[in-house]
């Protein structure tokens, strides 16, 4: 789940997108981008360090390397590290195609995720999802155990609840936000790429509430087999702590970190702290 306008990136976006960006300038010279040829579509990839342990950073809903992971691509250590970030196809300079979110949109980014790795090189690497990019993660590990080495999910679920489609619904139509919250996608996306693909977000996610359950891929959770570290901020308004305890409870050998202050943008208001535990797990 990915509502970028909620559970702090909510009133706080807009600084935290600042710090996201200012963080890319202050390392952008450190940094190769380009795109790359993957199923069909040019995706967008940032690249830096040098470290022996490749790792992948995939964004939330209609975000993208640059406004999701600054901090990290800045920050995590290139000497250990060779971390990518990359944006999914019809988002941010992923683009075209527009995007569209059929029923297996999540499998088609898991694909699209593995497969730019293996384009650029890497032939076993980790994974950090946030939110949307979370969900990513867990089918993408489900699905190539021998390529994932390990893997860090936050804001993430594995399921759609009915208390999450009332939120979805109550955040469909932008134009009823205030122009602070609309601006950072509308910056990116335009004013009307962007209600366009975000109500087709909103229909994207809605439609796992038809499924057993409400699954988004319950069922592949018992096939990750990579070590798997789950972070909750404890004041997600967007994602209650049900989901990270199901993921818990059916990702053999996960370990569950909680951050009393966290919210749904954890990795960005508190970017030191999430680095460090990310380095410390990735590094064990």
């Amino acid at each position: 789940m990915a509502l970028f306008l909620l559970g702090g990136r909510f009133l706080k976006r807009r600084t935290d997108l600042k710090t996201a960006m200012t963080a890319i300038q202050q390392h952008c010279s450190s940094v190769a981008s380009g795109r790359q040829h993957v199923n069909g579509v040019d995706l967008y990839y940032e690249q830096t360090g040098r470290g022996k342990h490749a790792v992948l950073l995939i964004p939330g809903a209609l975000g993208s390397t640059r406004t999701d992971f600054g901090p990290q691509l800045k920050s995590l250590n290139k000497e250990r590290f060779t971390v990518v970030g990359w944006d999914p196809r019809g988002y941010g300079q992923s683009r075209p195609p527009d995007r569209d979110f059929p029923v297996d949109f999540f499998e088609r980014d898991a694909k699209d995720a593995v497969d730019l790795m293996k384009s650029l090189g890497f032939g076993k690497f980790s994974l950090l999802g946030w939110s949307d990019g979370g969900i990513t993660a867990l089918i993408a590990a489900a699905k190539n155990p021998d390529l994932i080495s390990k893997m860090v999910v936050w804001g993430s679920n594995a399921f759609v609840s009915p208390d999450d489609l009332t939120l979805y619904e109550a955040v469909r139509d932008v134009s009823k936000w205030s122009a602070r919250m609309r601006q950072p996608m509308e910056e990116v996306y335009g004013a009307q790429v962007f209600a366009k693909t975000w109500e087709g977000w909103v229909d994207g996610i809605t439609q796992f509430a038809k499924r057993p359950e409400g699954s988004i891929c319950m069922e592949l959770l018992p096939s990750i087999s990579c070590p798997s570290l789950i972070i909750h901020g404890e004041k997600d308004p967007m994602v209650p702590s049900l989901h990270p305890q199901y993921l818990l409870k059916n990702i053999k050998g996960s370990r569950l970190h909680l951050m009393p202050e966290g919210k749904h943008n954890l990795h960005l208001r508190y970017a030191d702290e999430f680095n460090r535990l990310v380095e410390d797990f990735l590094e064990e």
